[in-house]
C-alpha cells in the first residue's frame, strides 16, 4: 500500500465517497472505465459485480487496474490508484458494510432490496493498491 492512502484527505474520501471509477483493459487492450460502489478497509478497495460483467472478464485476463475518485468540483482532491485486482471470497463483514453504506440508493435509485442486490452482484473484487497519487 502507498503512504498517500494513509493521509487524512484521501483515506476519508475513500471511506465516504459513494462512487469511484474502475478501469480495466478489455481483450483488445482498450481501457474500459466503469462506475462502481466501493468499500475501503484501510488497505484494499472492495466492490461487488455481476458475475458476467465485462470488468470481471477483464480482471480474470489481466489483473492490472486503475481506480480513481472524481475531483472535488474544483479540480482537486483527486485520488488516482493503480493496483491489482482479484476475485475473492467475501470477507465476513463486507456485505453488511456494503449494504449499510448503500441502503438508500439500493432501495430508492435501484428500487430493489439489499438481498436481491447481493444475489444480482455476487462477485467480490478486491483491489490492492500498488501506486497512488493525490492532489
Amino acid at each position: 500500500m502507498t503512504d498517500v492512502l494513509q493521509q487524512e484527505g484521501p483515506a476519508q474520501r475513500l471511506a465516504t465517497e459513494g462512487i469511484g471509477w474502475l478501469t480495466t483493459a478489455g481483450a483488445d487492450g482498450q481501457p474500459q472505465a466503469s462506475p462502481v460502489w466501493l468499500i475501503w478497509d484501510g488497505e484494499s478497495l472492495w466492490l461487488r459485480s455481476q458475475a458476467h460483467a465485462g470488468k470481471v472478464r477483464n480482471i480474470e485476463a489481466n489483473d492490472r487496474v486503475a481506480f480513481h475518485l472524481a475531483d472535488d468540483g474544483h479540480g482537486g482532491n483527486i485520488v488516482p490508484i493503480e493496483g491489482t485486482a482479484s476475485l475473492e471470497a467475501e470477507p465476513p463483514d463486507l456485505l453488511e458494510r456494503y449494504l449499510a453504506k448503500y441502503d438508500e440508493p439500493i432501495r430508492n435509485a435501484l428500487q430493489t432490496t439489499p438481498e436481491q442486490l447481493a444475489a444480482d452482484y455476487p462477485t467480490t473484487v478486491r483491489i490492492t493498491p500498488t501506486r497512488t497519487r493525490a492532489w
